[in-house]
């Protein structure tokens, strides 16, 4: 855990590499130092071989001087002429002493021994270095080393000539440990004098070692592993081979470098130290300004924008630090502007649905902990789509921001809240009020709103639809609450009250609508819902060439269930897309089995104001007559003149495609709206149908009778055929065709009928009527 630490790990970087280059530096230097001191104990080595070369051979010298004045002594070649034995040993022991020589000796020319001052040899005896006498034969002196019983000697060779050769005086100074230490001083080396043997061993002839360290002479490479610089100096030797071994030690060579090795080594230690508390130091100026920077960010996530990061760095982490309390102020500014477009209504500056939800909650847990009542209220404006589709949109926003405003005024407190949900739909919130100050504000509320509102010069008038609940009578769930003020509101709307009270009967007759909305959902797609053809009869030809389809729902359990009371509510919920478009399949299905049979009977279908202004209608019939294969011409749409009247436009529109198709067009219930010639002459209909309360009150009101004879006339005049409904007695047939209505329908001739019945019903006609051309049916 300690590792996951960035401080740590920056701390651990810098000593690391502090350590390594600390490291690196030691080695290097420490390197360098052994090299020096390997090459100086060389230098030595190689001074002290010359130095100790110089000594041979001015021992040589002073050997070969001595014997020169004894081979010239006149009484000493006289001697050895004569064979004086007892003289030549004398000069030969006065000569050796003079120079400190540990060997003299006589060699006749035989290579005998004529004298010998060591004692080893003796008189008679082969001189033991021949190649000595050779040299000294060829060159007038020798010098070499050479084996005298365990000891070492370096001999010199001269001649004794009276004038020829007569004999030669060797001369020699012995090689033991003084000699070896003397050697030692002067070089400041350990000097060893060694044989080697034909088998390559070594023997030890004299050292300036003391005696324990002379054994590891006879390992060479012992030497160096005891960490020695040794050079072996080959002597010129005759019989067994003499060398020379001088050594240094790398121990002693050291020794001058040991205390720049320690200081090095204690910078090395404190450059570690420092690095440590460095890196600690600075791991922590670069991780507590981050560390504030993740606290920082710790309170941004968690919603606090209050304080900025105080990091006074002029460095990156002092432009981080900048760059953060930017990101908090723009984070700041746009959760403020979200905020805004979360909880305001952008059109209106209004709180919107969840601002009043929000509200709403906060107030009904206070009304419940302070056990005083509250009360809600949902408005929905009149008139407001007219407004809108006549206007046009901006028209309708502005006039949606004057209602805001005046709905602001009419509240008294800043405790209660007015708010948009959406659309021309808003709610009041009264969160100490009970219901009879709710009765006072609605009323202030709606006569503000009657109050003439004049938009762009144009005088707009609008009214509006209010439901009132109240805290804990309607219910004490905010969600409860709203939906029984949304049901208060519709019954307002449709009681045309201005403002309603919430009841419990208005619920049940809600509830009992949603379920009538299931069942009927069931029935569409169980196919549970019938088409009954009522027939349409021709006045003139008394023949019977159209029939409108009436969709009817036969209920398991409710039995028979009137149009009226699942249309107008299939409308209000959209629904009634779905059942026109299943109508329309049936309808057109049946066309075309009544065409295989024989039977020519051109079907009417109703169509919906939702389904008018929907742009793909004239796609969805020219599918459906493919599908069935029927001709256009015998597919009849009837239009409510209120359908078309909610948006001409889009209507018109719709309706020159639909007869584009061939489709013939019929405006049903003509008569009860409030359409516009203007609107009636560009639409390119074929029908009108006279509304069946026309048509009954013919005989009671005689203004009935004359807005049927206009109707027909009307209908003429502009070139299109009129069908009279609700056609109920032989009296009202005949007065029709007094008229010149064109077709005629209702319970008097039939009423609507199933597919079988209906065939059997147009045979009874056809058979009644064959022998009568005008007269109506009996």
């Amino acid at each position: 855990m300690f590792l996951h630490s960035l401080r740590a790990r920056i701390a651990l970087v810098f000593v690391v590499l502090m350590l390594v280059a600390q490291t690196a530096a030691f080695v290097v230097i420490n390197s360098v130092i052994l090299k020096n001191a390997h090459r100086s104990a060389e230098d030595q080595l190689s001074v002290a071989e010359r130095v100790f070369a110089q000594i041979l051979h001015g021992n040589s010298e002073q050997l070969t001087q001595a014997a020169s004045v004894v081979a010239l002594d006149f009484g000493f070649r006289e001697a050895v002429a004569t064979h004086d034995s007892k003289t030549v040993a004398s000069a030969l022991q006065n000569h050796g002493d003079r120079v400190h020589a540990d060997v003299v000796m006589l060699v006749d020319l035989d290579g005998k021994l004529i004298a010998d001052s060591s004692g080893v040899g003796h008189e008679g005896m082969a001189f033991p270095f021949p190649k000595l006498i050779r040299e000294v034969a060829k060159n007038g002196d020798a010098s070499s080393f050479g084996m005298i019983g365990a000891r070492a000697y370096q001999l010199v060779a001269v001649p004794v000539k009276t004038p020829v050769t007569i004999a030669w005086v060797v001369m020699g100074f012995a090689i033991d440990d003084s000699l070896a230490r003397t050697m030692s001083s002067l070089t400041s080396l350990d000097v060893s004098f060694l044989t080697v043997d034909d088998d390559g061993n070594w023997g030890v002839l004299a050292s300036s070692l003391p005696g324990d360290a002379r054994d590891a002479l006879k390992d060479q490479a012992h030497l160096a592993e005891d960490g020695y610089a040794t050079r072996v100096m080959r002597l010129h030797s005759e019989g067994r081979a003499v060398a020379v071994l001088l050594e240094r030690s790398l121990i002693d060579a050291l020794a001058p470098f040991h205390r720049l090795q320690s200081t090095l080594l204690l910078i090395t230690l404190l450059g570690v130290l420092v690095s440590i508390v460095g890196s600690v130091l600075t791991a922590r100026s670069v991780t507590r300004p981050i560390a504030a920077l993740a606290q920082f960010s710790k309170r941004i996530g968690q919603g606090d924008y209050a304080a900025p990061v105080e990091i006074r760095q002029h460095d990156e982490i002092g432009e981080l630090a900048h760059a953060f309390n930017q990101m908090r102020e723009g984070i700041a500014e746009r959760e403020k502007r979200i905020t805004e477009l979360a909880y305001m209504d952008r059109l209106t500056g209004l709180p919107n649905r969840a601002l009043f939800n929000d509200r709403l909650q906060q107030a009904v847990g206070a009304a419940t902990r302070g056990n005083h009542p509250l009360c809600v209220m949902m408005m929905d404006l009149d008139r407001f789509k007219y407004v809108n589709d006549t206007l046009g949109h901006p028209i309708g926003d502005m006039l949606l921001c004057e209602v805001a405003k005046r709905l602001r005024a009419a509240l008294q407190r800043e405790t209660d809240t007015v708010a948009r949900l959406g659309g021309d739909e808003f709610a009041v919130l009264l969160p100490t009020d009970d219901l009879p100050g709710a009765r006072v504000l609605a009323a202030r509320m709606l006569r503000a709103l009657e109050e003439p509102i004049t938009i762009e010069g144009q005088l707009v008038d609008v009214g509006a639809s209010i439901g009132i609940v109240a805290y804990p009578q309607n219910g004490t769930d905010m969600n409860v609450l709203l939906r029984r003020a949304d049901i208060a509101m519709y019954v307002a709307k449709r009681s045309n009250l201005g403002f309603a009270f919430y009841d419990e009967r208005h619920d049940q007759n809600s509830a009992e609508r949603l379920s009538l909305m299931s069942e009927l959902r069931q029935a569409v797609e169980r196919d549970q819902l019938t088409l009954y053809y009522q027939p349409k009869v021709d006045l003139a030809t008394h023949r019977v060439k159209y029939v409108e389809a009436l969709v009817r729902w036969d209920h398991p359990t409710r039995g028979f269930v009137a149009p009226d009371q699942f249309i107008p509510f299939a409308e209000q919920t959209g629904y009634i897309k779905t059942i026109s478009r299943w109508v329309a399949d049936k309808a057109i299905a049946q066309c075309a089995a009544w065409r295989r049979q024989g039977i020519e009977l051109a079907v009417s279908v109703n169509v919906s104001a939702r389904e008018l202004i929907q742009s793909t209608l004239p796609e969805i019939f020219q599918s459906l007559l493919d599908k069935h294969g029927v001709a256009p011409e015998s597919i009849w749409i009837e239009i409510t003149e209120s359908a078309i009247m909610d948006d001409p436009n889009h209507a018109i529109e719709t309706l020159d495609r639909l007869h584009a198709l061939g489709i013939r067009l019929s405006i049903d219930d003509f008569g009860t709206g409030y359409s516009s010639l203007s609107y009636l002459k560009r639409m390119p209909v074929d029908e009108l149908k006279i509304d069946k309360s026309f048509v009954i009150g013919m005989f009671q009101h005689k203004d009935d009778e004359t807005i049927v004879r206009s109707t027909i006339d009307l209908g003429h005049n502009m070139g299109l055929k009129v069908v009279a409904e609700g056609v109920e007695t032989v009296e009202m047939l005949e007065r029709l065709r007094t008229l010149r209505c064109d077709l005629a329908q209702g319970y008097h001739l039939s009423r609507p009928l199933p597919p079988a019945q209906l065939e059997a019903w147009l045979e009874r006609w056809q058979a009644e009527n064959e022998q009568v051309s005008l007269a109506g049916p009996a």
